[in-house]
């Protein structure tokens, strides 16, 4: 079974590319026995699967075998934002250096970060034509909420649902539900997510509100929404803007314009309170939403940007020094977020009598606290450790212990994971960076204040504060407790503002059919979509050539999916 379904895998797309020409060398999963000797001389079998060093196999006082991780192989995307530019040289020595200390051995982490663009192929390849140890097998890697579905009934990844219960981080941990809800119905647990999900919330310019006599109190329907769009539109500018009308590639798929999406979901998802899966695509729901989008951009209120728009663009004409030709409106990433704007909008001289009351956070209208019961909370990217198929955890559980347990320590390794190298990301020492911020030259520094510390601009990216970790958030779900809590109000308020005003979002789908069209299918989906905000056909028409294509597919993959297991 598990061959079937990694062949599946691997001739599926995986969502980004094919992978043509791909075959499973998993190995047999033979184990050898073998006979270790601890430091006194005393000497002890261990069953160990066939090609892993027996070196790393040891002996505690107990005479128990245990796993030693001597060196640790992750692969990450993009999320890691400690690059080979930006970093991450300095993060690695930081982590080899507090990771050997907290496990009384020496250990070496190798980070094999991939392109985004073909994640998940080259992801696919490593699990099923490596063997751990090789140097390119990943002990432990990054999935997001949708491969982790598609992965989790592999037999390629491990079951830690054990491990987790006893790590020691547990006493620790305040937002238990993050990681109960990724257990599948029969207690197993094959991935582990640090933080909370995220999502997006509206941000609006308190300039843009003042110029047109409004408050932000006052937007609570769509109407009222409508309206300010309305009023923040000139000619020259537009009202909103966003990295695209719908991110149909990637759950929640509504987030960079939930105004106009309210209480539709163009995706297979599982109904809110029942067991059932349906198609958000083809429901009236959706149908509006796109008319309403292209209600909007006709009327002149959406920037025309948006179409093709990436997150860095919209980013920054959202805060550009020229306002003339920006946007009231930006929906965009919630939490640390709004202190990043914030300054990046300083930086620009963009409404600095306003300080850091520049930006205001838009509630949710009624429509989407009438649906969705707030702004739509992500599945969290999971970690996940490859399950290496022999007949005892030994490896698995070192790589927990060495990964996962030290991630959430409280302490030194979970600051690196959440802000970075220390002197690269931050420092305890104030600095003020003046022209050129990459010039020690023309750095000034201030006296240490115990219990601060300062975050650095990026090596990569001198305009770009290190406020978020990897996955642009810190609600981690066990907090530090060293003192380095972010305590900047802005990323408190960012961080209160969307826990307070979110849900979480539908489970993602995943079936092996779904698996094999999904990338034909959100091209078609997302370009059916921009010819009905251009006007090219309305909402319906839009559904109907959804229907007339891929009904029956759909209609598949819905049975699929519905049917007891």
């Amino acid at each position: 079974m598990k061959k079937k379904i990694v062949s599946m895998l691997l001739s599926s797309v995986m969502i980004v590319s094919a992978l043509a020409g791909c075959t499973s060398t998993e190995g047999t999963g033979e184990t050898t026995q073998v006979t270790v000797t601890d430091k006194d001389g005393n000497q002890t079998t261990a069953n160990v699967k066939e090609g892993l060093s027996t070196g790393d196999v040891v002996v505690d006082e107990t005479g128990e075998a245990t796993y030693e991780v001597k060196d640790l192989y992750i692969v990450v995307d993009g999320t890691l934002t400690a690059t080979k530019d930006s970093g991450q040289d300095e993060f690695v020595a930081q982590w080899e250096a507090a990771v050997s200390e907290k496990l009384g051995h020496e250990v070496h982490l190798h980070i094999n970060q991939l392109d985004h663009s073909d994640y998940a192929g080259t992801v696919s390849r490593l699990l099923t034509t490596g063997e751990p140890g090789d140097g390119s097998f990943p002990d432990a890697l990054i999935m997001s909420a949708t491969m982790f579905r598609q992965y989790q009934t592999t037999g390629l990844l491990w079951d830690m649902a054990d491990a987790y219960d006893n790590a020691e981080f547990q006493s620790r941990v305040t937002l238990p539900n993050v990681n109960l809800n990724i257990r599948t119905p029969d207690g197993k647990q094959y991935g582990f997510a640090p933080t909370y999900g995220n999502g997006c919330v509206s941000y609006v310019k308190q300039s843009w509100l003042d110029a047109a006599g409004l408050k932000i109190e006052d937007i609570k329907t769509y109407d009222d929404y409508y309206n300010m769009l309305k009023a923040f539109s000139d000619g020259k500018t537009y009202g909103v803007i966003a990295a695209g009308f719908g991110k149909l590639d990637e759950a929640p798929y509504i987030n960079y314009m939930p105004e106009f999406w309210q209480g539709a979901y163009p995706a297979i998802y599982q109904k809110p309170g029942t067991t059932e899966w349906i198609d958000g695509f083809q429901e009236q729901a959706t149908i509006d939403a796109l008319d309403r989008l292209a209600q909007a951009y006709k009327d002149g209120l959406i920037d025309p940007d948006t179409e093709e728009a990436g997150t860095k663009q919209a980013r920054e004409k959202f805060f550009s020094n020229d306002q003339s030709t920006s946007e009231g409106v930006f929906t965009y990433w919630a939490g640390t977020w709004l202190r990043t704007l914030t300054t990046n909008m300083e930086k620009n001289d963009v409404d600095n009598d306003l300080g850091d009351d520049r930006l205001v956070q838009l509630p949710p209208i009624k429509e989407i606290q009438d649906t969705w019961g707030g702004y739509l909370n992500r599945e969290a990217p999971v970690w996940v450790i490859s399950n290496d198929g022999d007949d005892n955890s030994l490896r698995e559980q070192a790589i927990f212990d060495a990964l996962f347990e030290t991630m959430l320590d409280g302490d030194t390794v979970q600051t690196l994971w959440t802000y970075g190298a220390k002197g690269v990301h931050w420092d305890t020492k104030a600095e003020e960076f003046v022209t050129n911020p990459d010039d020690p030259d023309k750095r000034k520094e201030y006296s240490y204040e115990e219990g601060e510390f300062h975050m650095l601009p990026s090596p990569g990216d001198a305009n770009t504060l290190w406020k978020k970790n990897h996955l642009d958030s810190v609600l981690v779900i066990a907090p530090l407790t060293n003192g380095f809590t972010d305590n900047d109000p802005l990323v408190q308020a960012g961080n209160e503002f969307f826990t307070s005003h979110c849900v979480d979002a539908p489970t993602a789908a995943s079936s092996e059919r779904l698996a094999e069209i999904n990338e034909d299918l959100t091209v078609d989906k997302t370009t059916w979509m921009k010819q009905v905000v251009a006007g090219e056909m309305t909402g319906a028409e839009a559904v109907a050539a959804y229907q007339e294509k891929w009904g029956s597919t759909i209609d598949e993959i819905l049975a699929e999916l519905n049917t007891p297991q």
